[in-house]
């Protein structure tokens, strides 16, 4: 009985060996690539390396107005004499995004005070509130980053008031009114 319990266990070790060579083919496998690979950084060394251009410098600042909220971005690198400085709103040019040229005029205002709408680029997203409450937060937005940008800039900018938040607001609805403060109508008989 002794035989062939170890006969058995013989049998048994054999099955078990091509599964460890089939585990042991993959390292080999992975130990080729890494040479492979510590090969290849030779190569790229011997090629030019590209540098990447330094990010364009920006002043953040965020405008806000009713329920529009808008964050602005004033990149200081100077456009070209030629060109216009572009303002754009949502990945698109302001002009496109307020066709009016009231709201326009709302979102240069702060540029036009300064007279400075030719010397900056601005990326600007905002979200929230009607057409006119988010021009009116992008201007409030542009006065705040051209605080940031130059301190000198705040005393004409308060005093067109662009830098205060306008807290003007639609008041609530109640209960027991149909809007904020009309009541229903009233029948004496």
């Amino acid at each position: 009985m002794a035989d062939k319990k170890t006969t058995i266990k013989d049998v048994e070790r054999p099955a078990e060996k091509p599964l460890a060579k089939k585990t042991t083919a993959k390292p080999a496998k992975e130990a080729e690539a890494k040479k492979a690979k510590a090969v290849a950084p030779a190569k790229k060394t011997a090629k030019k390396v590209e540098l990447k251009p330094k990010p364009k410098r920006y002043f953040e600042a965020v405008g806000r107005r009713k329920t529009a909220t808008c964050r602005v971005r004033l990149f200081t690198a100077r456009p070209l004499e030629t060109q216009k400085g572009r303002i754009l709103v949502n990945s698109k040019p302001y002009a496109e995004y307020f066709p009016t040229m009231e709201f326009q005029q709302i979102v240069e205002a702060s540029l036009n005070k300064l007279k400075s709408l030719n010397r900056f680029e601005l990326t600007v997203h905002v979200q929230g509130g009607g057409k006119k409450a988010q021009a009116e937060a992008i201007r409030h937005g542009i006065a705040r980053t051209l605080v940031k940008f130059n301190a000198d800039f705040q005393k004409k900018l308060k005093r067109a008031g662009y830098l205060r938040r306008d807290p003007r607001m639609k008041e609530r609805k109640k209960y027991g009114l149909r809007k904020a403060r009309r009541a229903p109508q009233w029948s004496k008989r």
